[in-house]
């Protein structure tokens, strides 16, 4: 008679063995984003957020840059050109380490650098791509403004034509990178619609405003955009943007670096509390071995792997054309909630040592404040699923 082996216990880090269902290349991305940010930025972040900026974003660009991640699942213009599991993965990466980091890259690749890409002409493309894929260029996105977030098409920034000229005028508000940008993506509304323009930050009239007194996402620059007389050649306009879904489709884009990037905020949190809680000892032992922390923990491990196994399912839809973008609303929906759950829950069982940065649990719980609310809020991907199943759009 034989015996069959007995499957090894659960990694009480990846207890679904989620990233068994990773090939060799989006493994060797992992572990190289990994490696990089617990290197390079792991040690920093905690003084960055009590700054409340990044000190060197030019130089970080360069790194980030030069390591491939900026616009990587885009194709040719410089670009790594891989896979959307392996974008997912340096997003979880980056966001394990702090949400600002992955929203650097997300900003420059899935949003500036994909509306250029998807909607720019050829000579916008060649101008901008390859430095934007490099670090040597750094770009913004400028869709919402002081008075309109969600409701995106009530947008008051217009632009006008003047000869063969555009002539904008408006603001723009909550713009990661808006400050240090080379070229800002800017949303505007004309009399034939919504339209897109490619717009360097020198241009006269351009002005950017840093964001002060954040209490959240404050390891990444925010800023206020203004335009005053902003007067552009026909050739800065996107060509192939003719609508609002334009926006909208590169928003798309980022909400899936977020499904991935909030795993990595939730993983980080609960990896912390379970350390804290094996080496806190009250009452004569670890409070590990009490019974409601062991309850706390179990709900974090699942919320855990179950953001993880959802982002990568989506991940793989994505790769093989069958992702609706109501399944990332789905993901954004899900996965920001349980990650919000795992913060939360993690800042207890750290006590009163939770609400300092000697650990990560109060950062990415306030982080993730943020995230809940940008590129389609709680409410807004609430709805979408509830249009999606019931076929009865709620929004009006």
């Amino acid at each position: 008679m034989t015996h069959e082996s007995k499957p090894a216990a659960p990694d009480p880090n990846d207890f679904l063995g989620v990233d068994h269902g990773l090939n060799d290349e989006e493994r060797s991305i992992r572990d190289a984003v990994r490696d990089f940010s617990t290197r390079e930025l792991l040690p920093h972040v905690a003084d960055w957020f009590e700054a409340g900026t990044i000190p060197e974003p030019r130089a970080l660009a360069k790194n980030f840059g030069n390591m491939g991640l900026f616009g990587m699942h885009l194709h040719g213009y410089g670009c790594a050109g891989v896979n959307a599991v392996s974008y997912g993965l340096a997003c979880r990466e980056l966001e394990a380490v702090d949400s600002g980091l992955r929203s650097f890259v997300s900003v420059q690749g899935s949003l500036a650098m994909t509306a250029i890409h998807t909607y720019g002409s050829t000579e916008q493309k060649q101008e901008w791509l390859p430095r934007m894929a490099a670090g040597e260029a750094i770009g913004c996105f400028a869709l919402t403004e002081p008075d309109s977030g969600s409701d995106a098409g009530a947008m008051r920034t217009r632009a006008r034509r003047d000869g063969s000229d555009w002539v904008l005028n408006g603001a723009k508000m909550w713009i990661t990178n808006g400050s240090i940008a080379d070229v800002a993506v800017i949303w505007a509304g004309t009399d034939e619609g919504i339209r897109g323009f490619v717009v360097p930050t020198d241009t006269p009239g351009f002005s950017a405003h840093v964001i002060k007194r954040k209490l959240s996402l404050r390891a990444s620059i925010t800023s206020e955009l203004v335009l005053e007389d902003v007067r552009l050649p026909d050739t800065a306009r996107l060509p192939e943007a003719r609508s609002l879904g334009a926006p909208l489709s590169c928003l798309n884009e980022a909400r899936y670096g977020i499904v991935w990037g909030v795993a990595g905020a939730a993983r980080s949190c609960y990896q912390a509390a379970l350390d804290y809680a094996g080496a806190r000892v009250q009452f004569g032992r670890p409070i590990a071995g009490f019974q409601l922390t062991q309850h706390k923990l179990a709900e974090m491990v699942v919320d855990v792997n179950h953001a993880c196994l959802t982002a990568l399912h989506i991940g793989r839809l994505k790769d093989s054309g069958a992702c609706h973008r109501d399944h990332i609303s789905f993901g954004k929906f899900a996965n920001v909630a349980g990650s919000q759950r795992v913060a939360s829950a993690a800042r207890s069982i750290h006590g009163a040592n939770g609400i300092t940065l000697d650990y990560p649990v109060l950062r990415h719980l306030l982080n993730l404040e943020t995230v809940a609310t940008y590129e389609g809020t709680e409410e807004v991907h609430a709805l979408s699923l509830g249009h999606s199943i019931t076929g009865i759009p709620a929004f009006r």
